[in-house]
């Protein structure tokens, strides 16, 4: 509460002038550098965009301030305070620090050891630290990537903070991840040379290794690496392919390790990805013989469904996206390998993602039945009226669609236990009042345009669009297999109801723009 109340108080006096900072502020929650005057303006931005963009990235808060009544005008330097925890701090400073270095070159060396040295062995583990490795000119590009690609991925596969200072690279964190992030680094230069192994990589507890069929290897890599570089930002991993300087395993038949660096789960999403690709260029590698498995482990593990053929289409939806919305809201990892779905997270997350698809499979039989929902906690319901479903479910499911996407939930019509259909918005985060995502976020959306029905009923610039709604029957928004058998001059034209009912507005429709 005391950080709160100052935090509130240094945000409120921005307002009317400098920020005073005395030496009570500092709960060990304070971090305070100096910028060259020639920086300031830069370090700020534009309204101060990039201050408040740093302060979101890391949550910190962070402000120009005064020590003691002196702010420094006139002199060379201002002093600016950094609030947050020692990750978030030091994460922002280094930022800070970056932008200055690119304004003012050479000022981080005036600094290096104030900056090397701050809250050493202040965190929990007592090993919190800094490690420095310099580049040459060349190599600095290398290491920092397209738009910073290569610095993020080794930022997030290593779990420290990666931060490139002029031609230093600064690795702060635990012990444990600066390890981590300076072997990352020096495998990802390795790689430059020839071919990069790692010893005694069974051992290790941050990878996971692949065997990859030689004639699946360029579909995994993709040109100029793209579809790995791709998996990488996906999950926040570091992946390569390693052999020994002796290995031909390019031949017919042959195969080659993939290592995967990162944390539990994003080696796994990574790995299922992969499997993904290997199984759709050489079918059956990792599905022949397969059969499902649950686990009742409660910590990170993973289950497996198996696909009926005519299920596979229905559950991957157009371009996968009904696959990464199941994904999104129930908070495991879902993908699919073959005909068969690896859902993959902690038990509770696993549980709920095997729920939505089988509910997403009962839809295409007819109406769900989930009688209560009062016990759980990743659910919202939403009472629509009668006169409102068809706007707010929109033409075949649209405005849900919509919606799901928008705010990364699983949204469908429901039948109680006294048989009344009402709107069930899942979804693992509860997101907040006001703030986007999350089931909170989609009743919001989804009140929004209850309101916007019942303002416009009876008349305004959306009453063709209204007629059309008004007039389906229930059972349009079920999703039915016998929508596929319509055709084209349908698809064109349909308004929403039945599949003979549409057809014969389009082709009345269709009538009249001939007369």
């Amino acid at each position: 509460r005391r950080r709160a109340k100052k935090y509130c108080e240094g945000v409120m006096a921005q307002r009317t002038g400098p920020v005073s900072i005395t030496e009570d502020y500092d709960d060990g929650d304070l971090t305070m550098i100096l910028i060259p005057q020639e920086a300031v303006g830069f370090v700020t931005g534009r309204a101060g965009n990039f201050l408040r963009s740093i302060e979101e990235e890391w949550g910190t808060l962070m402000f120009f301030c005064e020590v003691d009544g002196n702010r420094g005008r006139g002199k060379d330097f201002e002093k600016l305070a950094i609030f947050g925890s020692i990750r978030g701090r030091r994460g922002a400073e280094l930022k800070v620090l970056s932008a200055v270095e690119t304004k003012v070159p050479g000022f981080y060396d005036k600094i290096r050891d104030e900056v090397n040295g701050r809250d050493k062995g202040k965190d929990e583990t007592g090993t919190w630290g800094t490690d420095t490795m310099t580049f040459q000119d060349d190599e600095l590009s290398y290491a920092l990537g397209k738009q910073g690609g290569t610095r993020k991925k080794l930022e997030r596969s290593s779990a420290a903070i990666v931060q490139y200072v002029g031609s230093v690279a600064l690795f702060s964190g635990i012990k444990a991840e600066r390890k981590r992030a300076r072997e990352y680094m020096k495998w990802l230069f390795a790689q430059l040379e020839g071919p990069v192994y790692v010893d005694d990589w069974e051992d290790r507890d941050d990878i996971t290794v692949m065997e990859i069929p030689s004639d699946c290897i360029g579909y995994i890599t993709g040109n100029r690496r793209a579809t790995l570089g791709a998996m990488e930002e996906e999950w926040g991993t570091l992946m390569f392919f390693m052999n020994k300087a002796e290995d031909k395993a390019r031949g017919r038949g042959g195969s080659e390790k993939l290592a995967i660096f990162g944390s539990e789960r994003a080696r796994r999403g990574s790995e299922l990805k992969v499997m993904s690709g290997v199984e759709t260029k050489s079918p059956g590698f990792f599905t022949r013989g397969i059969k499902e498995k649950i686990t009742d482990r409660r910590g990170f593990d993973t289950d497996r469904l198996i696909f009926r053929d005519d299920e596979l289409s229905y559950a991957l939806g157009k371009e996968g996206n009904t696959r990464k919305k199941l994904e999104l809201a129930s908070g495991a990892i879902l993908q699919y390998v073959g005909h068969a779905a690896f859902i993959a997270g902690t038990q509770k997350e696993r549980d709920r993602c095997r729920e939505f698809i089988n509910w997403l499979l009962q839809q295409r039989r007819g109406s769900v039945t989930i009688a209560d929902v009062s016990r759980r906690d990743d659910v919202t319901e939403v009472h629509v009226p009668e006169n409102c479903k068809g706007w707010v479910t929109g033409n075949r499911g649209s405005e849900l669609r919509r919606m799901e996407q928008e705010t990364g939930t699983y949204m469908f019509m429901a039948l109680d236990a006294r048989g009344e259909e009402r709107l069930l918005i899942f979804g693992a985060n509860a997101g907040t009042k006001s703030g986007d995502g999350g089931r909170m976020h989609a009743e919001r959306l989804i009140n929004d345009m209850i309101q916007e029905k019942l303002r416009g009923d009876g008349g305004g610039g959306r009453g063709r669009s209204d007629s059309r709604r008004r007039s389906r029957s229930p059972s349009s928004r079920r999703r039915s297999p016998s929508r596929r058998r319509r055709s084209p001059s349908y698809d064109r034209g349909r308004g929403g109801g039945g599949a003979g009912r549409g057809r014969g507005r389009s082709d009345s429709r269709s009538r009249s723009r001939r007369r």
